[in-house]
């Protein structure tokens, strides 16, 4: 068969890394292992100002400009905020790891699914899933998921403990001094909890359950910044306001996919890759970083997932292990990737 005959037009898998709604929290840098309090969201209404570009006609005319900034621009909005006596914010959530990621959980070409399982089992037996089970466990020691929250923090820290029972471990890592854009990390407690997860990616392990709560010493009544929900129509939303926050029954909250493509920022693979200017990126089949508008896994470089997945699965061997690891981190993320979804 060609190799496109060989490619299941039905074929998906689940994502292994699981995390949860992420639940916010304030407390006291003294006090965060004993006590802290749910945050709930406050909303505000201002009247804004005018700041958007302006058309043609606004900007020829003074007198039209002065006229459109004396119409108010009323907006009600949410925010979030630590009380007065609080100056440390707490994001608990958890994550559990699964395994079995040679197995497609749908497949309909018998042919690819041997020559896929057969390259991932290759896989396994050379590389363990070390490299990234290593960056995996970077992130999660590092409080990448905290977003703008870890902007201007005077501290923060992580405590990461193993819920599955005969497997309990706790671990605390000092994630103000880890570079975000560095997963040459040299530390005892990140290879522990990496080793833990290689373990569960290559079937060692079904799964595993962690606890992470993590702390950011931002300042007393400081601002703190829960996922923002998608506004589809403003005419229509929930009480008209402009900017609504994420909840979960009245606790702030952070969107689980927020914090799973914090977890799986780890994509220095791809060709342009700067340490400096753009740093690792979350692992999309593209390389989609939304907010630049940019794909940096562009088929025209043959770099895209499903360019180096069509090879890969078919049981050719690509020509590094840098390509192989980004392969198996998008498996990893999980999707649909039917030779139909390619048309």
């Amino acid at each position: 068969m060609s190799k496109k005959e060989n490619i299941a037009s039905v074929l998906a898998f689940e994502k292994k890394l699981v995390p949860s709604d992420g639940y916010m929290y304030g407390t006291t840098w003294e006090e965060r292992k004993k006590k802290a309090e749910p945050l709930t969201l406050i909303e505000k209404s201002v009247r804004g100002t005018i700041s958007n570009r302006l058309q043609k006609a606004l900007q020829d005319d003074p007198a039209k400009l002065d006229a459109k900034v004396q119409s108010p621009n009323l907006q009600s909005v949410d925010s979030c905020a630590l009380s007065t006596g609080q100056d440390t914010l707490k994001l608990h959530f958890t994550l559990k790891v699964l395994s079995n990621v040679e197995q497609p959980s749908a497949c309909n070409c018998a042919d690819f699914q041997a020559s896929y399982t057969k390259a991932v089992k290759r896989y396994i037996a050379e590389e363990g899933f070390k490299e990234l089970a290593k960056r995996y466990a970077i992130n999660i020691a590092n409080a990448r998921y905290l977003w703008r929250n870890r902007v201007g923090a005077e501290a923060i820290e992580v405590d990461v403990k193993v819920l599955t029972k005969g497997y309990e471990q706790a671990w605390t890592f000092d994630a103000s001094v880890m570079n975000l854009r560095d997963f040459d990390v040299n530390d005892e407690k990140v290879k522990a909890l990496a080793q833990l997860i290689a373990r569960v990616l290559k079937g060692d392990l079904p799964f595993l359950l962690f606890e992470i709560n993590a702390y950011a010493k931002v300042g007393h009544a400081q601002e703190v910044y829960p996922s923002e929900e998608l506004v589809l129509d403003k005419n229509n939303n929930k009480g008209g306001k402009s900017k609504i926050l994420y909840h979960i029954n009245d606790v702030a909250g952070m969107h689980s996919q927020k914090i799973g493509n914090a977890l799986r920022c780890i994509d220095t693979w791809y060709p342009t890759y700067n340490q400096v200017t753009t740093g690792p990126i979350a692992i999309e089949p593209y390389g989609a970083v939304t907010n630049l508008g940019v794909a940096y896994r562009h088929p025209q470089t043959k770099s895209d997932f499903y360019t180096l997945f069509d090879k890969f699965g078919c049981g050719e061997q690509l020509d590094s292990k840098e390509k192989e690891h980004y392969v198996m981190a998008v498996l990893v993320r999980g999707g649909v990737f039917g030779e139909s979804g390619k048309e």
